[in-house]
């Protein structure tokens, strides 16, 4: 499906040339039809010769409407750049070409309108000389130009088949699976509530389909489809849609609200742009001016920083940053103009080159224009590994939305930049940039070392203490700890490979001290409060970590051995006897029932006996 744009000068007859294609007259306000000016979106619709239906966007020629030019222009495939005849290039239409260029719509055909308003052949040459000698700078520079009549029909059938042959030229849009639709008309139907049109791209949207509206975030639901006045169930990449959305009132959205799915686009107050300035400004731009910023169907104010500059003159180019008042939906890839606020004017556009930026970047910093020309410019590959390279790991479908790239460019960008090192590909299907992933994996162990160097007689971290301190969620942290090749998880605790505790010569005469009291009485040994006012809380939980005394309840501890000894006998007991109770390991302990019933339920809640009435029989984990 393809989208048309006409644009050109107030008195070009662009209204009446779109008219004459499709039998449908774009001005469908009174007051468009009252001043014979299109003032804002016209929409049409036509068949061509080979079946293809495809959109009209009539967009306003006048200087005082270029900002509704703006909201409609952004999603066409091939531009009418329309000039009459009788008077050739007007101001507004250079302005209008421009727009094109800035915004890279490279195909385009001349419309010279109203040659029957001409009858010495010289003047048309003329014109199309003037023409020519305007093009000569843009992409459009070799555009065929069609001299054509709406009034009598003139080159009519020509033109049609021109645009035909354009259109079939161009690649098929690509289907992402991320549908955007921005929003251009709001209205409301009776008897079918909110209704919503736009350019369709990205992907396929379906009746039934929940969407989201940015940038509201409000929900919705696709109630109903048309495409140029057809109903249908699925509407395709690149066609004109209208969509009747359940759950909204005409008074939630605007133009320049932008429909997706669900988490797909996610909005943003700071971008990267790659800018270019027109070639005939009224003035410089300079560093932090304040700005208006048009892309796809929205407007919003913004401050513009240059990056690597202070000032850009006529046709220059610069890297920048705009900064928003509020969060707006936009992504990487993404064509927008500036315009000055006051006096009114087109001051040039570009590109997004990152959507989310880490930061406020500083000015004059040699590696951040490097990363942003690699990001423009760079291999597939290494735009992945820029894009990868970011606080948390990206999920295909995130990537595939921040790349701009078809299924197909992406699986082998994504093999390239694995094949090259320069993203690795994560257990849960998740990607990274290699550096990303090394600086985590560095970052990790480095706040280990520094735990260990703090705390000595801890045999590691925690891992709740050290996921929160690094702010990573669970499943990224777990991967990232059972991918180190540097660190060990000792249950709770997380130490370096190479970590172990180590005694000084005091330290090591508390614990032989403590040792030797758990041993003399082995199953009736010192409460812990007393091992700690004996050896230190330090050195008893030092000796807790590394298992030379387990801890059996809050006040119970025993030494290793010890354990050992009586998990040994009591499973032999169980075996010889098919059961134990606490009295008869009390006896055969000689201990006293607190240890007893501390050990057994311990050994109940490990699994290793299992309790039935005051009787313990093996459990599941017994070794």
């Amino acid at each position: 499906m393809r989208v048309i744009g006409t644009a050109g000068h107030v008195d070009h007859g662009k209204s009446t040339l779109v008219k004459r294609l499709t039998g449908i007259d774009p001005d469908r306000l009174a007051e468009e039809k009252a001043r014979q000016m299109t003032i804002d979106l016209g929409f049409a619709w036509l068949s061509l010769p080979n079946g293809e239906t495809v959109g009209i966007i009539d967009v306003p020629g006048h200087r005082d409407f270029i900002e509704n030019m703006l909201a409609g222009v952004g999603g066409i495939d091939l531009a009418l750049l329309v000039i009459a005849a009788d008077e050739g290039i007007m101001p507004q239409t250079r302005e209008h070409l421009a727009i094109l260029d800035l915004l890279g719509i490279h195909d385009g055909l001349i419309v010279l309108s109203k040659v029957d308003l001409v009858d010495d052949p010289d003047w048309l040459e003329l014109v199309e000389a003037d023409v020519r000698a305007v093009l000569v700078r843009t992409a459009l520079a070799h555009a065929p130009i069609l001299r054509v009549s709406a009034f009598n029909g003139q080159g009519i059938n020509a033109l049609i088949e021109q645009m035909t042959a354009r259109l079939n030229q161009l690649p098929p849009r690509p289907n992402f699976h991320q549908p955007r639709l921005p929003i251009d008309r709001v209205f409301s139907v009776d008897g079918f509530g909110t209704v919503v049109t736009g350019t369709l791209s990205g992907g396929t949207l379906q009746v039934g389909d929940e969407v989201e509206v940015q940038p509201r975030c409000l929900r919705a639901r696709v109630r109903g489809l048309q495409s140029y006045r057809q109903i249908v169930q699925i509407a395709l990449p690149g066609s004109r849609v209208a969509v009747n959305l359940a759950g909204l009132e005409k008074s939630d959205l605007t133009r320049g609200d932008v429909i997706t799915y669900p988490g797909q686009l996610p909005t943003t107050t700071r971008i990267d742009v790659l800018l270019r300035a027109l070639h005939d400004l009224s003035s410089p731009i300079r560093h932090n001016m304040a700005v208006k910023f048009f892309s796809g169907a929205l407007e919003a104010h913004a401050r513009l920083r240059l990056l690597d500059c202070d000032t850009l003159v006529e046709g220059g180019r610069a890297w920048g940053q705009l900064e928003f008042d509020e969060p707006l939906p936009l992504g990487r890839g993404d064509r927008f103009i500036l315009r000055r606020p006051s006096p009114a004017e087109t001051l040039g556009g570009g590109q997004i080159v990152n959507p989310s930026p880490a930061k406020r970047w500083r000015r004059y910093q040699p590696q951040v224009i490097a990363d942003l020309e690699l990001l423009f410019v760079g291999t597939p590959a290494e735009r992945l590994a820029q894009i990868t390279n970011a606080p948390t790991p990206l999920k295909r479908p995130d990537l595939q939305r921040s790349s701009g790239y078809a299924a197909a460019d992406l699986e082998a960008a994504l093999q390239e930049a694995l094949e090259r090192g320069l993203v690795v590909q994560l257990s849960d299907d998740t990607y990274w940039a290699a550096s990303a992933y090394q600086t985590a994996l560095d970052k990790l162990s480095a706040t280990v070392r520094v735990f260990h160097r703090a705390e000595p007689l801890r045999l590691g971290i925690p891992r709740e203490q050290l996921r929160s301190h690094l702010g990573l969620k669970p499943a990224l942290f777990n991967l990232l700890v059972s991918s180190h090749p540097g660190l060990r998880a000792e249950g709770a605790l997380i130490r370096l490979h190479d970590h172990a505790i180590h005694f000084n010569d005091e330290q090591q005469a508390r614990v032989n001290a403590l040792m030797s009291q758990m041993s003399a009485n082995p199953y009736s040994p010192p409460s812990l409060s007393d091992a700690n006012a004996l050896a230190g809380e330090d050195v008893v939980r030092a000796l807790m970590e590394i298992g030379e005394i387990i801890q059996v309840s809050d006040d119970v501890i025993f030494s290793r051995a010890a354990y050992e000894s009586q998990v040994q006998r009591i499973l032999e007991l169980i075996d010889q006897r098919g059961k134990v109770d606490a009295k008869q390991l009390r006896d055969h302990f000689n201990s006293s029932r607190k240890y007893v019933i501390s050990l057994l339920e311990y050994l109940d809640s490990r699994g290793v006996t299992r309790r039935i009435g005051d009787d313990r029989v093996r459990g599941p984990r017994a070794p």
